[in-house]
Formats: structure tokens, C-alpha cells, sequence
């Protein structure tokens, strides 16, 4: 099993708390050519959700799609915020304290979600389905919650989303497809999202977020590196290495080009 998709890693270590992700999220909103930001694209696609209704985001972690929409929120949404993660909840609560929404906090697992059938008119997966041991049974349990007409959004990365960067690693490290590539690219992707979710759902439609990032700065970079699993096999000397390849390309090329393949599908 992929440490992505390893439960107890995912839990102690990876989110045990948001500092990770933080730095992820830290690299794509100061360096992404985008400038609309892609939690407020992903909030655009709920406009035909009915104005009263209850809303599910399994996996949500520290909340950031409703702290960016906070003034979007309708006021009769009730929310459901689930994380396997107690560490991620906590920090989603601490965000989203004093915004307008009526929320409730709910440490579950995807596979296994504590709600009545028909019970949701949306459930969304922000890039999270790829971490799920078992999806079949991931996405039974959301076609299960969800009524009738219902809409499920599963948004997630292409094959070459931050191929450079992972092109850089593979320099550097042994194996770091086993830590990081390989699990990405045979697990749920935009390239296979349809087929998969297909088999639960008898319309998919997928809308790609256009997207890259020119990377200026060496220290956001190596953070992100360094907040991925493939951080285990970076020793003292490697991290150095990194960082004087990083800041060649960016002494050389103005700055550091990262691919980005990002996009959102809408199941019913």
C-alpha cells in the first residue's frame, strides 16, 4: 500500500494536522499563473445547487473551500464537514469561526460515512479521492447519502500535473515513485475519473482548471517538497543538493515552470 493511501500514515503523520498541506496550499496561491483562485472556481459550480439543502465535503481538512467562500454561502445550506483526521477538524473549526454558514464537524472516513440514505443534495471531494483505500466502496457510500438528482463534485489532478517537479525528485531520490509519483498516476486522476465514477453515477461531466506555476523563490519550493512523503528519504546532503539544483534553474530561467493539470468532475 502507497503511504498515499495508507490510512495510519495519512492520520499520524501526513494530517495529523494542516502544517503539510499549509505549505502546499502556501506554494500553488503565491506562485500559480491562474490568479482566479481555485477554491472560489470550485464554489462557482454549485450555483445550480438548490438555495436550501444539505451539503456534504468528506475530507474536508482545514476548511479552506468555505473560508475562501464565506460570503457565497447561502443561508439555508446545512454543512457537514468530515475529516478522518481529529487534527484537520479542529483546524477547519478554528478557520471558519464567525463565518456565515451553519456547520457541523464530523470525524468519518469515506468509506464508511454515518448518514441516513437520501440524506445529502450535494457531496463534495476536494482532492482527496486518490488518498481512499477502497473507492468502489468510497463512492457506493456517496451514491448511497445522496437523494435522488443529487450532485457529487471530485476534483483531482491530471498525469502531468507537477511532472517537473516530480521529474526533479526522481534526480535526487531512489524510488520516488513508490513515495510519490506511481500511487498518483495509477489512482484516481482526471484522466480515469470518468470511467471510474461512471459505475456510480449516469452522467460525468469534467471541467479542467487551467493552470501552472513559475516558481521565483527556492524556500517555498523545498518546503513543498519537504511536506510530501517522499520527505523520509531526503538526508541532510540530498535537501542541499535540492536546493542548489532549484536555485540554479532559477538563477538561469528567472524561474522555476511547473506543470499543472487540475480539474473538477460533476456526477448525477
Amino acid at each position: 500500500m502507497s503511504e498515499l493511501t495508507n490510512p495510519k500514515y495519512l492520520l499520524t503523520n501526513q494530517y495529523k494536522n494542516a502544517a503539510n498541506l499549509n505549505a502546499r496550499i502556501q506554494l500553488h496561491e503565491r506562485f500559480s499563473v491562474n490568479k482566479y483562485d481555485w477554491q472560489r472556481w470550485v464554489f462557482d459550480h454549485f450555483t445550480i445547487l438548490p438555495r436550501r439543502g444539505r451539503i456534504l465535503e468528506i475530507g474536508c481538512g482545514p476548511g479552506e473551500l468555505w473560508r475562501k467562500n464565506g460570503d457565497r454561502i447561502p443561508e439555508g445550506w446545512d454543512i457537514v464537514l468530515s475529516d478522518f483526521s481529529p487534527g484537520m477538524l479542529q483546524e477547519a473549526r478554528q478557520h471558519l469561526q464567525g463565518i456565515q454558514g451553519r456547520f457541523t464537524f464530523q470525524q468519518a472516513h469515506a468509506q464508511a460515512i454515518p448518514f441516513a440514505n437520501e440524506h445529502f443534495d450535494a457531496v463534495i471531494a476536494n482532492h482527496m479521492l486518490y488518498h481512499v483505500p477502497d473507492r468502489a466502496k468510497a463512492l457506493a457510500e456517496i451514491r448511497r447519502v445522496l437523494r435522488s438528482g443529487g450532485r457529487f463534485y471530485a476534483a483531482t489532478n491530471g498525469q502531468k500535473h507537477l511532472l517537473e517537479l516530480h521529474e526533479l525528485i526522481s534526480t535526487f531520490v531512489t524510488d520516488s515513485a513508490k513515495l510519490w509519483g506511481a500511487s498518483i498516476q495509477i489512482s484516481f486522476r482526471l484522466e480515469s475519473g470518468k470511467e471510474e465514477l461512471s459505475q456510480s453515477f449516469a452522467q460525468v461531466t469534467l471541467d479542467r482548471y487551467e493552470d501552472a506555476l513559475v516558481v521565483t523563490e527556492v524556500e517555498p519550493l523545498l518546503a513543498y517538497i519537504l511536506s510530501a512523503p517522499l520527505a523520509i528519504a531526503l538526508d541532510s546532503s540530498t535537501i542541499k543538493q535540492l536546493t542548489e539544483h532549484i536555485q540554479q534553474e532559477i538563477a538561469s530561467n528567472g524561474a522555476f515552470h511547473i506543470t499543472k493539470e487540475t480539474g473538477l468532475f460533476e456526477a448525477f
